[in-house]
């Protein structure tokens, strides 16, 4: 067989970072960490060919040449599967296709020839029999669960690992909670399932033999899901593997709010070379986390519990929504405010949209607000319900925000004083590379001489070198970040200096 797997293209969205890409002289953030499994799955003598849209093209001649043309996405990546799909048609190619997409709402492909839903490690080879036997199905589906300690390791050897700005793995799937507009335990369930501390050292392993070295994202949905695992076992081992190697990655990944409540587990992932986490904050507003659901951030000063954890040496990445039922005017004007104090420089505000597979889903349906579907993007002022506030006090409240935590004088001044308190602890990912003296020059170029940004760029740029040469590189990456988000909402268009 020879089997062509397709990444469909990323829109040019908050969490592309497209913009900021070209800085290193990348296509794309991450590879598909998916596929690649998949790709591990499939017979060991079959040809394989992975086609990541994102950074090349898709050849007429590599659907030609294909036996089944595999195709996974997130359903932000609808409008290029459809793409994709007539392409393949056209040359009368089969199509198997899987992931959240196609799980989360299939009826819309119910023409493709195969469907492979929920979790491959279970669906996949049920397919893979069948075919060997001449009787495939259309729709494979179940309602268990896969046990992580059998999945394969992703087959890194079918990219070029030097397009990416990172790698990836996954060590858990599932999530404790059950926040009411999120579709994670839908998908995957609310008990944690993780692989095996030897499963990840050995995706480690073929990560640092694939030459790449730098960022490696842990792509979980939220990684502490199992503390004692984590604090007794894999940590300490990734200490111990990362000494051994030179300390050749630094990681980043997801985790509740939580996280902050625990000071060995914080010591023991700065230890192991975690310098990012993505929180997932939403709002500052106690009747609205009461109303998702998100019980674990009431009750809490959540500024001091971010600030905990950026004084164990990890930056928070902070995710937020605005939209939902309890939220009154007031609440554009609190989120600016916490953002401002918490000093999170990548804060993802997004509108409240409901997912297919989500309990808001189901409560918006029986209130019949429900409008569409969702597309996978809630920072392009789209919404897929009818919110209980006035919709135009809604969007410009939305803009609001947008517009005072990314325009250049308020990204700036909140940069510095983040950088004048923060002691990072994996002090490795302050040395300069060739990556980054590129960047540097690039950002030189493109912010400090062309940009309506550059007074405020200069002014960082001389203040890190006087104050905090150590932290030099890492102002320099943030003045990138602001670059890319300023240019995915317009903003330095339009605002004011």
């Amino acid at each position: 067989m020879k089997i062509l797997l397709i990444n469909p293209e990323y829109p040019d969205t908050y969490w592309s970072f497209n913009h900021a890409l070209k800085f290193i002289s990348k296509k794309a953030t991450n590879p598909p960490l998916g596929l690649l499994t998949v790709a591990a799955m499939l017979p060991g003598n079959w040809e394989k060919k992975v086609v990541d849209l994102n950074v090349s093209r898709l050849r007429d001649g590599d659907i030609h040449r294909a036996d089944y043309v595999f195709i996974s996405a997130m359903s932000v990546q609808a409008g290029s599967v459809h793409q994709i799909i007539d392409r393949c048609q056209k040359q009368g190619k089969k199509i198997v296709a899987g992931g959240p997409l196609f799980t989360g709402d299939p009826e819309p492909f119910m023409h493709l020839d195969h469907l492979i839903l929920n979790e491959a490690e279970l669906t996949l080879p049920q397919f893979l029999a069948d075919l060997e036997k001449g009787q495939p199905r259309k729709i494979y589906r179940t309602d268990a669960f896969a046990d992580m300690s059998l999945s394969p390791p992703p087959d890194y050897s079918l990219i070029d690992v030097s397009r990416y700005a990172q790698l990836n793995l996954q060590y858990s799937r599932g999530c404790p909670f059950n926040c009411e507009f999120c579709e994670i335990t839908a998908l995957l369930g609310r008990k944690v399932r993780i692989k095996t501390t030897r499963q990840i050292l050995t995706e480690l392993e073929n990560i640092y033999h694939t030459g790449f070295r730098g960022g490696v994202f842990f792509v979980d949905d939220n990684f502490i899901g199992n503390r004692k695992r984590l604090k007794e076992d894999l940590l300490p081992a990734i200490i111990r593997w990362s000494e051994k190697y030179k300390h050749p990655f630094t990681f980043t990944t997801e985790a509740s709010i939580n996280l902050a409540d625990d000071p060995v587990l914080l010591d023991r992932m700065a230890r192991a070379g975690f310098e990012k986490v993505f929180v997932g904050i939403e709002t500052t507003e106690q009747e609205s986390l009461v109303e998702c659901g998100k019980m674990h951030n009431t009750g809490r000063n959540m500024v001091s519990s971010v600030k905990t954890i950026q004084s164990a040496g990890m930056e928070v990445m902070g995710g937020f929504i605005v939209g939902f039922d309890h939220d009154s005017p007031g609440v554009f004007q609190r989120q600016i405010e916490f953002i401002k104090q918490s000093g999170i420089m990548t804060a993802m505000v997004g509108l409240l949209n409901a997912p297919s597979r989500t309990r808001l889903y189901e409560r918006l349906s029986r209130e019949g607000r429900i409008l569409q579907t969702f597309g996978g993007n809630n920072t392009d002022y789209s919404m897929n319900f009818i919110p209980k506030m006035d919709k135009e006090v809604l969007l410009k409240g939305y803009q609001h925000i947008i517009t005072s935590i990314y325009s250049s004088k308020a990204y700036y001044e909140r940069l510095i004083r983040f950088l004048k308190n923060y002691q990072p602890r994996v002090k490795y990912r302050s040395r300069m590379t060739g990556q980054k003296i590129v960047a540097l020059f690039r950002s030189v170029l493109l912010i400090g001489l062309f940009s309506k940004s550059r007074v405020y760029y200069w002014k960082l740029f001389l203040w890190s070198l006087l104050h905090r040469p150590r932290l030099f590189p890492m102002a320099i990456t943030y003045s990138i970040y602001g670059y890319h988000f300023r240019k995915v909402f317009g903003i330095e268009s339009r605002q004011a200096y």
